[in-house]
């Protein structure tokens, strides 16, 4: 595999820099627009080696584990740390500007709301113990190797400062050979770790587990595969003054910042609709603020998420009546007849996007709709549907919810025409 140097023309929706060597396409990581770069390659891919000249949108990055040149391998957690917010900030914007185009959608697509170093909530670390001890870090990109991290820019410090204390309670679970995930979440009452990957553990171990938690602070839970292990406080989260005690792993919005910028633009367009569907509702991160508006039903495939929606709406003064339905809306969408007595409804599914459901929303008379989604693509693809179906699409508005990664979120306001 022989060196050659290329000159970087664009970034790809990955994040990577773009050559086209000869008519070619190649992608490499950590490169630039306007960059010319000594790189290894193998097909359309390539591996940086070293940069024969810096584009001025060239920024030294914040995280000693980023890069070609990190610490102990390169960490695959962030992708952009080395772009200025001059090309950053544009290039996030148009991940969402591109996706509509490619679906024909004409709408404003409002200014990046931009996101700030040490805001992340909600973070997924990769414990696997080796002959060297005990790794807890992010996958290096492309990889299985675990980059062992000893700080987190993007995390709230909350969870930083923990590092040390989570590698200690992976120490207890992780006993063979294979990799576990752990969802670290900050919330009111601690972290709430949830651990998934191995299968169980023995009596010898959840005493050992017991006495590591009593020698730490703030540390409100921790779960195996669902199950709760330890519960020192209940985890606690707050959706505008709803208090929500999550399930174990429960999805949660990475940001707190993130989820009231959306939620705000929710409740903005939907004005005062007395009937409100929330689909894919999750623990009630809409449902619960909408509940403030008006009538609620709030659908989620979860059971534990409805449980816990449905308990935090039962213990919270000033709501508005909200019923919670458990339900596949991949398999069982709502039809357009149990669609046509809502004056508003809200979707926030997977990155797949909901388009069983968005061919019945099409058909429907709801008055409006937002649409919310972590993924451009499914997003084009949903709004598509429903402006065939007679919507017309107001504002799409992008949020940096995932910094320095090539994620973007976006809410997107419909009104039946």
């Amino acid at each position: 595999m022989s060196a050659e140097t290329l000159q970087i023309d664009s970034l790809g929706a990955q994040g990577d820099g773009v050559a086209h060597p000869e008519g070619a396409t190649v992608f490499v990581p950590f490169t630039l627009p306007k960059e010319e770069a000594k790189v290894a390659r193998v097909k359309d891919q390539a591996t940086l080696i070293s940069l024969m000249s810096a584009a001025p949108e060239r920024i030294k990055p914040v995280c000693r584990h980023f890069g070609p040149d990190g610490d102990g391998g390169t960490c695959g957690g962030c992708s952009l740390q080395h772009a200025g917010d001059a090309l950053y900030h544009p290039f996030k914007r148009d991940l969402v500007v591109q996706a509509l185009k490619s679906k024909g959608i004409e709408a404003e697509v409002a200014p990046l709301m931009t996101a700030a170093p040490g805001e992340r909530r909600r973070v997924v670390l990769t414990a696997k113990r080796t002959d060297k001890g005990l790794l807890l870090g992010y996958n290096q990109a492309q990889s299985h190797h675990v980059v062992d991290i000893s700080e987190c820019p993007i995390a709230v410090p909350g969870i930083v400062s923990r590092l040390g204390d989570l590698k200690r309670i992976a120490a207890v679970i992780v006993t063979g050979s294979d990799a576990a995930r752990l969802t670290v979440t900050e919330t009111l009452n601690g972290l709430d770790v949830s651990i998934e990957g191995p299968k169980t553990v023995g009596s010898g171990q959840r005493r050992t587990l017991t006495d590591t938690l009593n020698s730490m602070q703030r540390i409100g839970r921790v779960s195996l595969n669902g199950e709760i292990l330890l519960e020192p406080a209940k985890p606690l989260l707050d959706f505008s003054g709803a208090r929500v005690v999550p399930s174990p792993g429960a999805f949660t919005q990475a940001t707190v910042r993130a989820e009231e910028a959306m939620a705000e633009l929710a409740i903005a367009h939907i004005g005062k609709a007395k009937r409100i569907a929330d689909l894919f509702a999750g623990i009630g991160t809409f449902s619960l603020r909408l509940a403030r508006i008006g009538q609620v039903q709030a659908v989620e495939s979860d059971g534990n998420a409805v449980q816990a929606l449905d308990h935090a709406w039962r213990n919270t003064q000033g709501l508005k009546q909200l019923t919670a339905e458990k339900r596949d809306l991949f398999r069982r969408p709502l039809m357009t007849q149990e669609l046509n007595k809502f004056d508003a409804v809200v979707f926030d599914p997977p990155r797949a996007g909901a388009e069983a459901q968005c061919q019945e929303l099409a058909r429907s008379k709801v008055k409006k709709i937002v649409a919310i989604s972590c993924n451009p693509l499914t997003l084009a693809r949903d709004l598509a549907i429903l402006t065939a179906g007679g919507y017309k699409v107001g504002t799409v508005t992008p949020i940096d919810q995932f910094l320095w990664s090539h994620h973007v979120e976006a809410v997107a306001t419909l009104t039946r025409r």
